[in-house]
Parts: C-alpha cells; sequence; structure tokens
C-alpha cells in the first residue's frame, strides 16, 4: 500500500507542469499591478512614466479579451529593465510567451513594441 501511494505522489508531482499552459500574446497592452483596474478601459493610456513609479508592485498584460495576467519576478524585471530603456510615453505594448499558471505568466521572451 506505501508503495502504491508513493507512485501516487510521485506521479502527481510529474503531472504538475503539465497544467501549465504555453502561451504567446502579440502586440497586449502591459501595466503595473497598481494601475491595471484604474486603466482596465483604456491600458494604451497608462504612461511609461507612471509604470516606471509603480513598478514595485509589479506587471501584467490585458489580454485582448481584457483578462489581467500577473508577470513572474523574471517577467517583471525585464518589463522594468525595457521600460527604463525605451524613450516611448504612453501605449506600452509588448509580444511576451510564457507557460500560464493560474492567473500569474511566467516569462520566457518578452520584448517591448
Amino acid at each position: 500500500m506505501r508503495k502504491l501511494a508513493s507512485l501516487l505522489v510521485l506521479f502527481g508531482l510529474c503531472a504538475l507542469p503539465a497544467l501549465a499552459a504555453a502561451a504567446t500574446y502579440k502586440d497586449v497592452s502591459v501595466v503595473d499591478v497598481n494601475c491595471s483596474t484604474k486603466v482596465a478601459a483604456d491600458p494604451d493610456s497608462h504612461t511609461r512614466a507612471c509604470a516606471l513609479k509603480c513598478s514595485a508592485s509589479g506587471f501584467g498584460i490585458v489580454t485582448k479579451d481584457k483578462q489581467f495576467l500577473k508577470l513572474d519576478s523574471e517577467g517583471n524585471a525585464k518589463v522594468t529593465d525595457a521600460l527604463k530603456a525605451s524613450s516611448k510615453k504612453d501605449h506600452l505594448r509588448v509580444d511576451i510567451s510564457g507557460d500560464v499558471q493560474g492567473d500569474t505568466l511566467k516569462v520566457t521572451s518578452i520584448k517591448l513594441l
């Protein structure tokens, strides 16, 4: 019985990565978590200055179907670096790929448009 239980636990742990769904989003808005509800109706109006000021709250994307997905810590760092290097004032859009885990996107690649 113990072997069966151990085998089931091992199988369950191996299946966890399969629960993450790989996804690619093209030309989607990126906003900080603090402002996500405030700019939900028009995320393109969100400014770069505000995003950098609120960067400690983390970032997320607004998908085409108006879903908000938070970014993981690596994604947050990549967005912060991209925003600092950019001269865009607003209309902050990205092409982004990663694994969706609940309401979080574990970022594998990101490009500020």
